[in-house]
Protein backbone atom coordinates (compact mmCIF):
# COMPACT_ATOMS: atom_id res chain seq x y z
CA UNK A 1 0.00 0.00 0.00
CA UNK A 2 1.11 3.72 -0.87
CA UNK A 3 0.57 6.03 1.93
CA UNK A 4 1.24 10.14 1.66
CA UNK A 5 1.99 11.90 4.56
CA UNK A 6 -0.03 14.76 3.37
CA UNK A 7 0.66 18.75 4.59
CA UNK A 8 -2.16 21.17 3.64
CA UNK A 9 -1.42 24.22 1.55
CA UNK A 10 1.64 22.23 0.04
CA UNK A 11 3.64 20.42 -2.79
CA UNK A 12 2.33 17.19 -1.53
CA UNK A 13 -0.85 17.67 -3.46
CA UNK A 14 0.66 16.87 -6.15
CA UNK A 15 1.85 13.57 -5.31
CA UNK A 16 -2.23 12.92 -4.66
CA UNK A 17 -2.46 14.46 -8.19
CA UNK A 18 0.11 11.76 -9.83
CA UNK A 19 -1.96 9.38 -8.17
CA UNK A 20 -4.95 10.14 -9.09
CA UNK A 21 -3.87 10.52 -12.92
CA UNK A 22 -2.11 6.95 -12.69
CA UNK A 23 -5.24 5.37 -10.76
CA UNK A 24 -3.42 3.97 -7.80
CA UNK A 25 -4.38 2.62 -4.72
CA UNK A 26 -3.11 4.92 -1.87
CA UNK A 27 -3.65 6.01 1.81
CA UNK A 28 -3.65 9.73 2.92
CA UNK A 29 -2.49 10.52 6.37
CA UNK A 30 -3.25 13.98 6.49
CA UNK A 31 -1.29 17.05 8.19
CA UNK A 32 -2.33 20.52 9.50
CA UNK A 33 -0.17 23.53 9.31
CA UNK A 34 0.12 26.07 12.59
CA UNK A 35 -2.36 28.95 11.98
CA UNK A 36 0.13 31.23 13.39
CA UNK A 37 3.43 30.45 11.69
CA UNK A 38 2.32 27.98 8.70
CA UNK A 39 4.74 25.78 9.75
CA UNK A 40 4.11 21.76 9.69
CA UNK A 41 2.97 20.39 12.99
CA UNK A 42 6.05 18.28 14.19
CA UNK A 43 4.06 15.12 14.42
CA UNK A 44 5.54 15.04 11.16
CA UNK A 45 9.08 14.96 12.32
CA UNK A 46 8.82 11.29 13.41
CA UNK A 47 7.95 10.61 9.63
CA UNK A 48 11.28 12.45 8.34
CA UNK A 49 14.18 14.46 10.15
CA UNK A 50 13.21 17.74 8.26
CA UNK A 51 9.39 17.50 9.45
CA UNK A 52 8.55 18.23 5.85
CA UNK A 53 5.55 16.81 3.29
CA UNK A 54 5.52 15.26 0.88
CA UNK A 55 7.12 11.87 2.40
CA UNK A 56 5.60 8.40 0.79
CA UNK A 57 5.77 4.91 1.90
CA UNK A 58 5.52 2.67 -1.03
CA UNK A 59 6.17 -0.79 0.81
CA UNK A 60 9.82 -1.06 2.53
CA UNK A 61 10.71 2.16 0.80
CA UNK A 62 9.93 6.09 2.40
CA UNK A 63 10.70 8.42 0.14
CA UNK A 64 10.94 12.40 0.79
CA UNK A 65 11.70 15.13 -2.04
CA UNK A 66 8.40 15.57 -4.79
CA UNK A 67 10.85 15.15 -7.97
CA UNK A 68 12.49 11.94 -6.15
CA UNK A 69 8.66 10.37 -4.86
CA UNK A 70 7.51 11.37 -9.15
CA UNK A 71 10.13 9.64 -10.66
CA UNK A 72 9.56 6.65 -8.05
CA UNK A 73 6.08 6.18 -9.07
CA UNK A 74 6.60 6.68 -12.76
CA UNK A 75 9.15 3.94 -12.68
CA UNK A 76 7.54 1.30 -10.24
CA UNK A 77 4.25 1.99 -11.24
CA UNK A 78 3.54 3.90 -14.17
CA UNK A 79 4.93 2.37 -17.06
CA UNK A 80 5.25 4.62 -20.08
CA UNK A 81 2.69 6.98 -18.77
CA UNK A 82 2.79 10.19 -18.28
CA UNK A 83 6.14 10.99 -19.64
CA UNK A 84 8.03 10.74 -23.09
CA UNK A 85 10.32 8.28 -24.31
CA UNK A 86 13.59 9.05 -23.32
CA UNK A 87 16.16 10.43 -25.90
CA UNK A 88 13.71 12.19 -27.24
CA UNK A 89 13.52 16.33 -27.50
CA UNK A 90 9.87 15.71 -25.39
CA UNK A 91 12.00 13.32 -23.59
CA UNK A 92 14.47 15.96 -22.79
CA UNK A 93 12.22 18.54 -21.93
CA UNK A 94 10.20 16.55 -19.07
CA UNK A 95 13.49 15.88 -17.59
CA UNK A 96 14.19 19.62 -17.56
CA UNK A 97 11.17 20.77 -16.04
CA UNK A 98 11.18 17.78 -13.77
CA UNK A 99 13.74 19.52 -11.90
CA UNK A 100 13.36 22.69 -12.30
CA UNK A 101 10.26 22.99 -10.80
CA UNK A 102 11.65 22.27 -7.16
CA UNK A 103 15.09 23.93 -8.58
CA UNK A 104 15.23 27.27 -10.49
CA UNK A 105 11.38 27.72 -10.04
CA UNK A 106 11.06 27.35 -5.77
CA UNK A 107 13.93 30.10 -5.31
CA UNK A 108 12.27 33.33 -6.15
CA UNK A 109 9.08 31.79 -4.32
CA UNK A 110 10.21 31.30 -1.10
CA UNK A 111 12.40 34.44 -0.90
CA UNK A 112 9.20 35.82 -1.66
CA UNK A 113 7.17 34.26 1.10
CA UNK A 114 9.74 34.56 3.74
CA UNK A 115 10.14 38.56 2.77
CA UNK A 116 6.83 38.46 3.18
CA UNK A 117 7.01 37.41 6.90
CA UNK A 118 9.79 39.12 7.78
CA UNK A 119 7.68 42.17 8.55
CA UNK A 120 4.64 40.52 10.81
CA UNK A 121 7.62 38.99 13.14
CA UNK A 122 9.80 41.34 13.82
CA UNK A 123 9.39 42.94 17.09
CA UNK A 124 6.80 46.44 16.79
CA UNK A 125 9.24 49.09 17.60
CA UNK A 126 11.34 47.38 14.05
CA UNK A 127 8.55 47.18 12.11
CA UNK A 128 9.03 50.13 9.94
CA UNK A 129 12.62 48.61 9.25
CA UNK A 130 12.12 45.46 8.62
CA UNK A 131 9.13 46.68 6.17
CA UNK A 132 11.23 48.56 4.13
CA UNK A 133 13.99 45.95 3.64
CA UNK A 134 11.32 43.42 2.86
CA UNK A 135 10.04 45.88 0.42
CA UNK A 136 13.55 46.63 -1.23
CA UNK A 137 14.60 43.03 -1.54
CA UNK A 138 11.34 42.75 -3.31
CA UNK A 139 11.75 45.71 -5.28
CA UNK A 140 15.33 45.15 -6.71
CA UNK A 141 15.43 41.31 -6.44
CA UNK A 142 12.08 39.18 -6.03
CA UNK A 143 9.98 40.28 -7.96
CA UNK A 144 12.39 40.85 -11.01
CA UNK A 145 13.32 37.03 -10.93
CA UNK A 146 10.02 36.27 -10.45
CA UNK A 147 8.50 38.14 -13.69
CA UNK A 148 11.52 36.96 -15.82
CA UNK A 149 10.94 32.93 -14.84
CA UNK A 150 6.76 33.69 -15.31
CA UNK A 151 7.76 35.27 -18.85
CA UNK A 152 10.01 32.27 -19.42
CA UNK A 153 6.88 30.20 -18.46
CA UNK A 154 4.72 31.82 -20.73
CA UNK A 155 7.25 31.67 -23.87
CA UNK A 156 7.47 27.86 -23.28
CA UNK A 157 3.71 27.86 -22.92
CA UNK A 158 3.86 28.98 -26.60
CA UNK A 159 6.14 26.42 -28.00
CA UNK A 160 3.46 23.93 -27.23
CA UNK A 161 0.63 23.12 -25.32
CA UNK A 162 2.01 21.43 -21.90
CA UNK A 163 5.10 22.03 -20.76
CA UNK A 164 7.25 18.93 -22.31
CA UNK A 165 5.38 19.01 -25.80
CA UNK A 166 1.58 18.41 -26.84
CA UNK A 167 0.79 15.66 -24.27
CA UNK A 168 0.07 16.34 -20.75
CA UNK A 169 2.71 14.87 -18.76
CA UNK A 170 4.02 14.21 -15.02
CA UNK A 171 6.44 17.64 -15.89
CA UNK A 172 3.05 19.91 -15.81
CA UNK A 173 2.14 18.11 -12.56
CA UNK A 174 5.81 19.11 -11.11
CA UNK A 175 5.22 22.73 -12.40
CA UNK A 176 1.76 23.35 -11.61
CA UNK A 177 2.48 24.46 -7.97
CA UNK A 178 5.14 27.04 -8.87
CA UNK A 179 2.47 28.30 -11.45
CA UNK A 180 -0.24 28.24 -9.01
CA UNK A 181 2.12 30.08 -6.32
CA UNK A 182 3.22 32.67 -8.71
CA UNK A 183 -0.21 33.20 -9.54
CA UNK A 184 -1.44 33.60 -5.91
CA UNK A 185 1.54 35.99 -4.81
CA UNK A 186 2.33 37.63 -7.89
CA UNK A 187 -0.60 37.38 -9.97
CA UNK A 188 -0.76 37.18 -13.85
CA UNK A 189 -1.86 39.81 -15.92
CA UNK A 190 -3.34 40.16 -19.49
CA UNK A 191 0.28 39.34 -20.90
CA UNK A 192 -0.40 36.04 -19.54
CA UNK A 193 -2.65 34.36 -21.32
CA UNK A 194 -0.97 30.89 -21.64
CA UNK A 195 -0.29 30.35 -17.90
CA UNK A 196 -3.90 31.31 -17.16
CA UNK A 197 -5.30 28.77 -19.67
CA UNK A 198 -2.65 26.28 -18.02
CA UNK A 199 -4.51 26.79 -14.59
CA UNK A 200 -7.92 26.15 -16.07
CA UNK A 201 -6.94 23.03 -17.94
CA UNK A 202 -5.20 21.57 -14.75
CA UNK A 203 -7.75 22.36 -12.49
CA UNK A 204 -10.18 21.07 -14.70
CA UNK A 205 -9.04 17.48 -14.84
CA UNK A 206 -10.98 15.41 -13.00
CA UNK A 207 -7.84 13.53 -11.49
CA UNK A 208 -6.84 16.79 -10.29
CA UNK A 209 -10.40 17.29 -8.53
CA UNK A 210 -9.98 13.35 -6.93
CA UNK A 211 -6.80 14.70 -5.62
CA UNK A 212 -8.71 17.74 -3.99
CA UNK A 213 -11.32 15.39 -2.26
CA UNK A 214 -8.35 13.07 -0.97
CA UNK A 215 -6.36 16.04 0.36
CA UNK A 216 -8.76 18.65 1.55
CA UNK A 217 -8.73 22.40 1.25
CA UNK A 218 -5.97 23.59 -0.65
CA UNK A 219 -5.53 27.36 -1.23
CA UNK A 220 -3.64 27.54 -4.39
CA UNK A 221 -6.91 25.90 -6.34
Amino acid sequence: MITVHHLNDSRSQRVLWLLEELGLVYEVIRYQRDAKTMLAPPELRAIHPLGKSPVVDDGEARLAETGAIVEHLLDTHGGSALRPARGTAEGRRFTYWLHYAEGSAMTPLLLKLIFSQIPKRAPLLARPVAKGIARGMNDRMIDPQLAAHTAYWEAELARSEWFAGDAFSAADIMMSFPVEAAGSRVGYGADKPRLKAFLARIHARPAYQRALERGGPYSYA
